[in-house]
């Protein structure tokens, strides 16, 4: 996997070049951004590099293959233990990174989702940080990056990686064999994660959030039995809530703009909705709500219970019960 496989990050990839040219690649990074399958190709080809010696992996030698196959004897892989990365696992990994190479110059370890460590084992792969076993590279990825622990940030070399145009997702997913309207439209609402594109356009997930909007534009207070419902349909685990909680807050975005009078909407499908609560609420209560939405992305980030979460959530999102009191901006 050469980092030119790596779309839309050329700026990533050449510091990235940058440094194994001149040999001062640093023994941790870590990966931020929104698309975690574009984070985990970087990381991928970094390794690829690395071991293959050269300023990009040439693909073809018996360690690139196993590399990309995720097979080398000497790349490891770290991943949660149902929430949590645990301290067991952070010290399985430092017994293994402090055992010499196999065939590689050096040992890998790539950790996924490196914000879902807790206490206990943040601060043990602290000291993997602060004395780093051999020569190893670790690289910590992540789409929370507010939910690493600061000391563990402040140790490592951040590359964030930006999020990609609408243009330029629309022309990958055209490439890939998507039509033309189904490339624009999951492109518009993909928020510049290739990875969320693909799946808006091969999947249900267009269906999916109509239904979860048009359910919460309907919830009252006053009716809570409904609200309850939706809260526990879309938080049978944590990655649902951060979905549906992902879908709102381009949606309330989507809101802000038509108010402020802007046609650079995502949710073309569901402008009549979109127009109707724009109309009906003010700048200061759709501003209010997409908080109340960042808000709860980032408590979903530190692992509160997504089910309670959502109930909360969709009390304040609650149209209904504040669109009569909206007053007339000046």
């Amino acid at each position: 996997m050469p980092f030119s496989s790596i779309a839309g990050q050329d700026r990533i990839t050449a510091l990235l070049r940058k440094s194994l040219e001149s040999g001062r690649i640093s023994h941790a990074y870590l990966f931020e951004g929104i698309d975690a399958g574009c984070l985990m190709d970087t990381a991928l080809a970094l390794v690829q590099a690395v071991f293959c010696g050269k300023t990009d992996g040439c693909g073809e030698c018996e360690s690139c293959r196993k590399v990309s196959g995720r097979r080398h004897p000497d790349l490891h892989f770290l991943q949660s233990d149902g929430a949590f990365i645990k301290v067991d696992q952070i010290r399985d990994l430092q017994r293994e990174l402090s055992l010499r190479p196999y065939q590689a110059r050096k040992k890998a370890c790539i950790i996924e989702d490196a914000d879902r460590m807790n206490p206990a084992s943040g601060n043990a792969f602290l000291k993997t940080l602060e004395e780093p076993p051999g020569d190893a590279l670790l690289i910590l990825l992540t789409t929370h990056g507010e939910a690493i622990l600061p000391t563990i940030r402040s140790r490592c070399q951040i590359l964030r990686f930006p999020p990609l145009s609408t243009e330029t997702v629309a022309s990958l997913l055209r490439d890939g064999g998507a039509g033309d309207e189904q490339a624009r439209m999951a492109a518009a609402l993909a928020g510049g994660s290739l990875a969320r594109a693909r799946d808006i356009a091969g999947a249900d997930w267009l269906r999916m959030r109509k239904t979860l909007l048009e359910r919460t534009s309907r919830l009252s207070c006053r009716d809570i039995f409904p609200l309850l419902e939706t809260a526990e349909d879309y938080s049978r685990d944590r990655e649902s809530a951060i979905e549906a909680v992902d879908m709102l807050k381009l949606f309330w975005r989507d809101i802000l703009l038509f108010r402020a009078g802007s046609s650079e909407i995502a949710n073309l499908d569901l402008l009549p909705l979109v127009s109707d609560l724009s109309e009906r609420l003010t700048t200061e209560q759709i501003l209010e709500k997409l908080e109340r939405i960042t808000i709860t992305g980032q408590a979903l980030a530190r692992n509160v219970n997504p089910r309670l979460a959502l109930e909360v959530l969709f009390m304040d999102l609650e149209a209904n019960g504040h669109a009569q009191d909206a007053g007339t901006e000046a």
